[in-house]
């Protein structure tokens, strides 16, 4: 069966994207046995890669902590265009044999893979985000995405002036639906006449839905038009066209997974980043890095919500505070989410 655990609040932080993987451990060889060799954590990007400036950048900052603190050796390795199961599935066995303990997969693409590969190295710890494996030594790193998102959507709301407001989906997966709802229904709570563009930029990841930032500024310059002024987008890479295109037409974009509005690549468009969903998946690469390294290695789904901290709501940006009625409607939208008042739609 598998084991069902809610992280501790001091285990996980949104803020805490640059953290600390003290992490190392037992390592693996084809027979599941361990070598001399200590070696840290490894992890394998989803689609778009490092540079993201999103999701995938978000796990390697905890990676990179560890290793300029510690002295890790770590690995982090971008995935190929076209790639099959079968191309992860070597990717993930590579760094096994190497001896990197745990060694993470970033995406849910990696879930087939990583059931394979984890049975045959039973001493090394696999995680997966944004999927569920079952296996002894595999920790499934999951979200409440539909937390984050009602409180963008609670946000969009609050600052739209022409009671419309869009939301791009990189792919057509019930991992993006997540996003939608969630923000949808924060939207439609906070003010029942504010309409919700919706689109999706492709059906599957092949196509490019978190890759194309040029697929991402098209959508958002078609939603612009019909009159959108605070676009949503959880996209992956391809949120970055979407972010662009707001800024050009001066209208609020609401970025995903990491804070936006600090992110460097995007310095020349945060000041219409209002806010960001946070995603905290580097806090999520820490705790499972440091449960191999305590000894205690976490296994089974591990859930990052409100309550511990694992999602939540950017302010970086000073606008933010200056939008009447925000940060007070974010407040206790939050506050009713994590006392149970609020149930956020997950479809």
């Amino acid at each position: 069966m598998r084991r069902i655990s809610k992280l501790t609040r001091v285990a996980v932080g949104v803020a805490s994207l640059g953290l600390v993987a003290t992490a190392c451990g037992g390592t693996s060889s084809d027979s599941g046995d361990s070598d001399s060799n200590e070696r840290g954590v490894a992890i394998a990007y989803d689609v778009g890669g490092k540079g993201d400036q999103s999701f995938n950048d978000a796990a390697f900052a905890g990676l990179t902590k560890a290793k300029d603190e510690f002295g890790y050796k770590t690995a982090d390795i971008e995935p190929t265009e076209g790639e099959t199961d079968a191309d992860k599935e070597q990717r993930l066995t590579s760094l096994a044999k190497q001896g990197y303990n745990p060694v993470i997969g970033v995406g849910y693409a990696y879930g087939p893979a990583m059931k394979a590969v984890a049975a045959k190295y039973p001493k090394t710890t696999f995680g997966i985000v944004d999927s569920v494996v079952e296996g002894k030594n595999v920790a499934s790193l999951v979200f409440a995405e539909e937390q984050a998102s009602y409180l963008a959507g609670v946000a969009a709301a609050k600052a739209t002036k022409t009671n419309v407001v869009g939301f791009v989906g990189g792919v057509d997966v019930p991992l993006i639906h997540k996003f939608e709802a969630g923000y949808k229904q924060g939207v439609q709570d906070t003010n029942s006449k504010v309409k919700v563009l919706s689109q999706y930029l492709t059906q599957t990841a092949e196509e490019g839905g978190f890759a194309s930032p040029d697929k991402g500024k098209a959508a958002a310059e078609g939603q612009i038009e019909k009159k959108a002024d605070v676009l949503y987008a959880a996209a992956g890479l391809s949120g970055q066209g979407v972010i662009e295109a707001a800024a050009k037409a001066k209208v609020w974009a609401i970025g995903v997974d990491s804070d936006q509005y600090k992110q460097a690549a995007l310095a020349p468009y945060k000041n219409y980043i209002l806010t960001s969903a946070l995603k905290d998946v580097g806090g999520a690469v820490y705790t499972l890095t440091k449960s191999v390294h305590d000894g205690k290695p976490l296994a089974g789904t591990q859930t990052f919500d409100l309550k511990v901290k694992g999602v939540g709501l950017s302010e970086s940006n000073p606008e933010y505070a200056k939008v009447a009625g925000l940060q007070d409607a974010v407040n206790k939208a939050k506050q009713e989410i994590i006392d149970g008042k609020i149930k956020v739609n997950t479809e």
